[in-house]
């Protein structure tokens, strides 16, 4: 067993808001940080709306749910939601500005023997180690979007971090119902994104230029390799807000994407982010790609 048991997650959005609901689903204590009431309450929404998807998924039951939902806490209160954390996740939008400054302010609120791990899904944490001012209590936990289902936590350190906590944090993902994936050196995008962003990056650039639309390359990619869902249904499902940061990020100076850029952007000028929103590629709860006829000629 870990000394973890007080988590704060400081990023309520659509992983930040799974993070927190898992960790709490397997008895930890947890509270979401998010930059605003606003955004606070929109958090606490989506985890309400895990329920369904962990009955249906996991086969847990309402009395299971409800145990987890009262595990949590949810606050625009920086100081008030790490006063008491052993362990902060950071899964705030990929933007290295917002990170640098949160761990800045994270490392004058939190107590001086937290460990701090970060989602990010690209970048290394050797990028943000100086600012948490405890780089041996620092290092990557990177998680799979439905964390109920796909339970993998990516695990990345750097030369600093200190080796018990490294395992800790191993030890952690186990509790709460992932399969620690370790990697032995920084590898931005760690095991999964190294072969995912590929695949996504060749989707996007095939809509983009107008080679091909969303449903004809996911029913071929679906159809070819026998996935159960194609690179415009994960955007779907990591959000496109998430795709357009990166995308922007890692390509926003290639002009081959800048088509991509400005079409998923009039998607999310339309309110269309989605499969959390309702609806983007594909609209939800009943999603083309997932109806037996999809694959058919």
């Amino acid at each position: 067993m870990t000394n973890i048991h007080n988590v704060t997650v400081a990023g309520g959005g659509v992983l930040g808001s799974q993070i927190a609901y898992q960790s709490a689903f397997k008895g930890k204590k947890v509270t979401i940080y998010d930059i605003n009431d606003q955004a606070v309450a929109a958090a606490e929404e989506r985890v309400k709306n895990l329920r369904d998807s962990y009955k249906h998924d996991i086969s847990a039951t309402d009395e299971q749910f409800d145990a987890g939902l009262n595990n949590m806490s949810f606050t625009a209160d920086m100081a008030e939601a790490v006063k008491d954390a052993d362990l902060v996740i950071e899964a705030v939008p990929e933007k290295p500005s917002i990170k640098h400054d949160l761990y800045q302010n994270l490392a004058k609120m939190a107590p001086k023997d937290a460990i701090f791990t970060s989602n990010s899904s690209t970048y290394v944490p050797s990028t943000f180690a100086a600012d948490t001012g405890r780089p041996d209590k620092f290092l990557n936990m990177h998680f799979a979007n439905q964390v109920w289902l796909y339970n993998t936590a990516e695990i990345m350190g750097t030369d600093q971090t200190d080796p018990k906590v490294f395992n800790e944090i191993v030890d952690y993902a186990k509790e709460i119902g992932m399969v620690p994936i370790v990697l032995k050196k920084e590898q931005p995008g760690y095991v999964l994104n190294t072969l995912l962003i590929p695949l996504l990056e060749a989707a996007s650039y095939l809509w983009g230029q107008g080679i091909a639309d969303p449903e004809t390359v996911d029913k071929t990619w679906m159809i070819a390799t026998g996935a159960p869902m194609g690179p415009f249904a994960i955007f779907d499902v990591v959000g496109l807000r998430t795709a357009f940061n990166i995308t922007k990020e890692q390509r926003g100076d290639n002009p081959d994407f800048k088509p991509f850029l400005e079409k998923i952007q009039k998607m999310m000028d339309e309110g269309k982010t989605g499969k959390d929103s309702g609806e983007g590629f594909y609209t939800y709860p009943n999603p083309a790609f997932a109806d037996p006829d999809f694959l058919k000629a």
